[in-house]
């Protein structure tokens, strides 16, 4: 309970101090920082001196933990909620990475009655590559070297090193 504590208290300095400082652009060490207090003191990501983590970036915290491997660029304003993120990895901005869901399926009972959907993890294999506001649904598979094209919404599994793009997200070519 203390550890948990410690932890939601180490969460609310990142939201209120450290998400909110300038970007590599206009401050490197503000990302050198960043990227250690995600790693070394939320235990979130794998340190690595090469990543990025932009502001503005949400981290979900709970049940539905967020990890992220080594060497990832996680650009500004990411919302990523019940992931498990490969090495390598890059996310441009205002990305979402949903991990939950709301259950709707009877029209019976009022969609805002029936809950939450939970156990569903995002899971992003090593070297992809999601563009700019794309939008990856609850429970999906990001397979290894795929690409996700900027304002997509993927619904389904992607495969490894397929590129996927549209609304809803479709196979639009193959990395070779």
């Amino acid at each position: 309970m203390l550890k948990r504590a410690l932890y939601n208290l180490l969460l609310g300095g990142y939201y209120l101090f450290v998400a909110k400082l300038p970007g590599r652009e206009l401050c490197p060490l503000c990302n050198k920082f960043r990227v250690a207090y995600v790693s070394r003191l939320l235990g979130v990501i794998k340190y690595d001196k090469r990543s990025v983590v932009g502001p503005g970036v949400y981290i979900s915290s709970g049940a539905d933990r967020v990890q992220i491997g080594r060497f990832c660029e996680i650009n500004k304003n990411v919302f990523i909620q019940n992931a498990e993120i490969g090495d390598f990895v890059m996310i441009a901005a205002d990305v979402a990475i949903l991990g939950a869901s709301h259950n709707f399926r009877d029209c019976r009972v009022p969609m805002i009655e029936q809950g939450s959907a939970s156990g569903l993890k995002v899971i992003i294999e090593d070297d992809v590559w999601l563009g700019r506001r794309a939008i990856i649904l609850a429970g999906l598979r990001l397979g290894r070297g795929s690409v996700v094209a900027a304002g997509a919404v993927v619904i389904r599994d992607v495969p490894p090193y397929e590129i996927h793009g549209g609304v809803p997200a479709k196979k639009i070519g193959t990395r070779e």
